[in-house]
Order: C-alpha cells, then sequence, then structure tokens
C-alpha cells in the first residue's frame, strides 16, 4: 500500500472518530431574552430562555455530561445553576454570581459543562443572579443509565410540572429598593407550567390542563420554582405516590397532598382511575410565619379524554391543608426516607471530623450615612433588613471567590466562618434581650477533603420564627436529625436515623428549630450555601463552603475552561 493510500485511512479513520465524538457530544443553546408575557389582565417583560417560561427541558442519563452555550441577549448579566446537579471537580460551572463565576455580560456567551454523577430523577437549572430565577429556569430530567430501569413500575407516561411566582411589577426595578432597605411585595400569583390558572382574573382560557386516559399511571415530575413560599400540592380525588426527591429515589409514600419546598423537586406516580371528568390539581402556600405572603391558589386541570362524558360546570377540588398547618408539614416531611437498597445505597457518615452548628436568623445591619430607605421606601434610615447564619451576613465580592481561590488572591474573602455562632442564648425561647444587629463580611468555611461532616442548622426566632429551607450545591446530604427548639448536642443525636435518612439537596430548617444533615466532603471546589428563599438569600443568608483538593489528581478541582467569564 503506498503511503498516499495509508494517510488517507488514516485521515478517514480520524474523522471518523471526530465524527462520532461530536454525534455523543449532546448540547443545548440557551439564549437570555426579554419577552413579552400577559397575565392577571396585564402586560410586561421579563427575562427569559428561548423565549418560554418554564424554560426548555434539559435530558439526560445518570452519568451523562452535556453542554449548555447559554447566549446573553438581555440587558444585564446572567449566571446559571444547575440545582442539585453536584458537578464533580468542576464548580467552575456551577453558576452562582461572584461565588463561582462572574456574570455573562450582555452580547456575549459562556459554555457550562453540566457533568452528572449519582444523580437519577428530577432536578432543575435556574438563574443564579440576583432575582433572575423568577422567570429563567427549567427542569432538567436524568433518566436511569443504559440498561437500567425505574425501581418502579414504569409510568404510561411522564409530565413536568413547574411551580412558579407572578409579578405583575418590574421585579428588576424592585430589587433596587429592596437592596436599600424596602422590604420586598408579595407575588401576584403563583404558577402552573407558567399559568395562574382560573382561579385568577384573566387566566380562565390559558389555565394548563393535563389529559389523561382511564387507568393509566403517570410520573409527575414537580419542581418548586416559587420565590419566597413553600407550597402543598395534590390533585382531587387522587391518591399520590412520591418515589423520589431531589435527584434520588425515595421509599414509596402514599399521600394525598405533597409539601414541596422552593429548591425542592419531587417524583409522584398517580393512576387516572376516577369517573371521567376535570379534576383539578392545585398549589396552595404553606406559610407559618407573621410577615406577608402570597395567600393565593394556583389550578391546573387533570381531564380525562377517553370516553364520553359531561365535564362539571366546576372542576372538583383537593382538600389541601391550610396555610399555617403545621401538623400537616411535619406528617409528610417525617415520612420520607431513602430507598436504601443495594442498588441505591444510602452510605451515611458515621463517624464524624468535622462539625459545624449553624443558627439561621433574621437580623438588622446598619447602613452609613443614613444611607437606606424605610420598609416602605418613604424615608432614608440609619439601618435595614438583613439575615445571617453564625451572625455573618453574606456580602457577595465583586470578583468571583472561586476564581480568588484557585489563584491566591488576596482580599477578596477570608477563610474564618465560624464553626459556631459567636454567641449562644436562648435560639428558640425568648429573645428581646439579643441584639438584632450583625456584620457583613465574605466569609467561608475550609473543609479537608475527605472529611465526615456534620451540620446543625439552629433556626432562631429573632425579629421573628420562619422556616428557612437551606441549598447546598456541590453536594447531596442526608437528613439524619430535625426537631423543635434547640438543638441538644447529647441527647437529639440519640434519636438521628442513621439507616435510610432521605437524601437532598435542599433541606428545611423548622420554625423555632433545628436539622442535622450529614455528608461526605468529597467534592473539592468552592461550593454556595444560601436559604433558598429569595428575600432572605439577598439579605444575606448564605456562605461558602470551600473543600480543600485531596492527594490523588482525580480528587483536585480540575483547571478552569478558557472562555471563563471576566470580571471586569
Amino acid at each position: 500500500m503506498n503511503t498516499r493510500n495509508i494517510f488517507f485511512i488514516l485521515g478517514f479513520l480520524f474523522l471518523d472518530g471526530l465524527l462520532q465524538c461530536m454525534a455523543l457530544r449532546k448540547t443545548y443553546d440557551f439564549v437570555l431574552q426579554e419577552t413579552n408575557f400577559t397575565r392577571l389582565c396585564s402586560t410586561k417583560s421579563m427575562l427569559t430562555v428561548n423565549g418560554k417560561f418554564p424554560g426548555p427541558t434539559i435530558k439526560a442519563r445518570k452519568g451523562d455530561t452535556i453542554f449548555v452555550n447559554v447566549h446573553n441577549q438581555g440587558n444585564y448579566g446572567v449566571t446559571i445553576h444547575w440545582h442539585g446537579v453536584n458537578q464533580p471537580r468542576n464548580p467552575w460551572s456551577d453558576g452562582p454570581e461572584n461565588v463561582t463565576q462572574c456574570p455573562i455580560k450582555p452580547g456575549t456567551k459562556f459554555t457550562y459543562e453540566v457533568i452528572f454523577s449519582a444523580e437519577e430523577g428530577t432536578l432543575w437549572w435556574h438563574a443564579h443572579s440576583d432575582w433572575t430565577r423568577l422567570s429563567v429556569h427549567g427542569a432538567i430530567i436524568i433518566l436511569p443509565g443504559p440498561g437500567k430501569s425505574y425501581p418502579f413500575p414504569k409510568p404510561f407516561k411522564q409530565e413536568t410540572i413547574v411551580l412558579g411566582s407572578w409579578y405583575k411589577q418590574d421585579v428588576p426595578e424592585m430589587l433596587t429598593n429592596v437592596l436599600k432597605g424596602v422590604i420586598p411585595n408579595v407575588s401576584d400569583a403563583y404558577t402552573i407550567n407558567g399559568q395562574p390558572g382560573d382561579l385568577y382574573n384573566c387566566s380562565n382560557d390559558s389555565t394548563y390542563r393535563l389529559k389523561v386516559k382511564f387507568g393509566k399511571t403517570y410520573l409527575l415530575r414537580i419542581i418548586n420554582a416559587v420565590m419566597n413560599e413553600e407550597n402543598f400540592f395534590g390533585i382531587a380525588n387522587h391518591t399520590l405516590t412520591v418515589v423520589g426527591q431531589d435527584g434520588a429515589y425515595i421509599k414509596p409514600i402514599t399521600t394525598d397532598y405533597i409539601l414541596i419546598t422552593p429548591g425542592q423537586t419531587m417524583d409522584v406516580l398517580f393512576t387516572a382511575n376516577q369517573n371521567l371528568s376535570h379534576y383539578y390539581m392545585a398549589a396552595s402556600p404553606f406559610f407559618d410565619s407573621v410577615v406577608a405572603f402570597d395567600n393565593t391558589t394556583t389550578t391546573a386541570i387533570v381531564q380525562y379524554y377517553d370516553g364520553k362524558y359531561t365535564p362539571p360546570p366546576t372542576p372538583f377540588f383537593p382538600n389541601l391543608p391550610f396555610y399555617n398547618d403545621i401538623n400537616a408539614a411535619i406528617n409528610f416531611t417525617n415520612r420520607v426516607k431513602s430507598l436504601a437498597t443495594d442498588a441505591y445505597p444510602a452510605n451515611v457518615p458515621k463517624n464524624i471530623t468535622t462539625q459545624l452548628f449553624i443558627t439561621v436568623a433574621l437580623n438588622r445591619i446598619l447602613c452609613p450615612n443614613n444611607s437606606c430607605l424605610s420598609p416602605t421606601g418613604d424615608g432614608p434610615l440609619d439601618n435595614k433588613q438583613s439575615s445571617s447564619l453564625n451572625n455573618v451576613s453574606f456580602a457577595t465580592p465583586q470578583v468571583s471567590i472561586l476564581d480568588a481561590y484557585y489563584r491566591g488572591l488576596s482580599n477578596v474573602f477570608v477563610g474564618d466562618f465560624p464553626s459556631q455562632p459567636p454567641n449562644f442564648y436562648n435560639f428558640t425561647g425568648d429573645v428581646s434581650g439579643v441584639s438584632l444587629f450583625t456584620e457583613s463580611g465574605t466569609k467561608a468555611r475550609f473543609i479537608n477533603y475527605g472529611e465526615a461532616v456534620e451540620i446543625v442548622f439552629q433556626g432562631s426566632n429573632l425579629q421573628f420564627a420562619e422556616t428557612h429551607p437551606l441549598h447546598l450545591h456541590g453536594y447531596s446530604f442526608f437528613v439524619v436529625g430535625t426537631g423543635f427548639g434547640n438543638f441538644n448536642n447529647e441527647t437529639d443525636p440519640l434519636s438521628y436515623n442513621l439507616v435510610d435518612p432521605p437524601e437532598l439537596n435542599t433541606v428545611n430548617v423548622p420554625r423555632s428549630g433545628w436539622v442535622a444533615i450529614r455528608f461526605f466532603a468529597n467534592n473539592p471546589g468552592v461550593w454556595f450555601m444560601h436559604c433558598h428563599l429569595e428575600r432572605h438569600a439577598t439579605w444575606g443568608m448564605d456562605t461558602v463552603l470551600i473543600v480543600r483538593n485531596g492527594q490523588s489528581e482525580d480528587q483536585k478541582i480540575r483547571p478552569p475552561p478558557a472562555n471563563m467569564p471576566s470580571c471586569s
């Protein structure tokens, strides 16, 4: 064979291999742009992905890696977070603004590499810049790996149900005043798949409808993208079976309703086994505090499509718990357990080597030169609303903490976030003598690779007690215990569930109570930890965990991609 033919064959084989690699690379294109929407009798413009609300769904199989090209054609910088995707060794694509990256500037693009590992089920993606996640979010569906199946009978069909919030006003404009001290408005409506439902004005014709066939079982992938409230959810006359939460399977729970908090996802089965008719699915708030909240109900219609029948004038309505029914909330969350089988083990840390005790509080913070507005926006004040973890109100830096850590830059953050609060008091009792004031700081907590970590989040009664959904980036964790009152480090651990605790990425700290989580620090990187109530995160209820590199190369942060957005 002559040299020319050899080079031709080698070239052909190289090109064939390259084309196969390109074919296997799954890529999505997200175009951020302003889009007009009409809801509740009025029209507004808001930032979306590909002109959709909610945005497009990402589909993958367990263990896949996908690439998302984000083209920012909007008016301001934005980042995207892949909520619940652990991104092994790859914090560069995790997304929180000025924590792991700087914003994607208008007129530019950035390609995220999204690495799936142990996650399976339903997760979601959302913007992670200020309040842009209000309209920039969508579902992530992670199917079982090749040749694998669900740990439950295969459903006839699956549908994604995204719970959201709707504001008539311009939210970026509202946020400008919130940062100066004004209390944010509550939303005007909740939505199901972008639609408020026919209990709201001007919403009857656009109500989302789920058409079902009698006798068939459906898998609902439910996502709570609501900004500031938890939600009860149910379908009239139909029993729900919860089989997954936060990208992990659980022991099936049969129930008439679920409680789902902002940031959480659930996989829920239901069988269309009732009389042929129309039935409401509905979501209403669970809210156990004294501040203002959106006390409305969003609906969609489950509509049987096989057979002839006359639909009722009004669909049947589910019997959801009252908005402050704490017993209903506890009764549901206490039933959630990991599947804990050979195929889906619960590898719960037993011998803890790093312990953190973190108080969660609502505070006040001083404003220099009376530079803040009153809560109603009608005058200057010398202090404003704040929030904290261990009495530190997080101050977002102007450059990326991850970049500063990776390159050894100084004057961006300090690594002295405390392992416990500076002052101990009766956190859930009478706090009238405790100072409300906190100080801001950009603090992180270093954790050595491989540590077995326990974090106890302790709620407090400062200002007003409230539940707090805490989300940790880069990890799923086991919720080993929860309770009301002050955590007792001698007696409360005796009741921990170390056999089949739920594995979550977002957990509720109960009002005037505590929750304990455990995980192995086996994912090096800079990982954000924050309340998923947007107003609390804006006020500073955030911090950063930095897991140091391990010894081997596969225990170290990957190098940054070449096209990271600049902070200049």
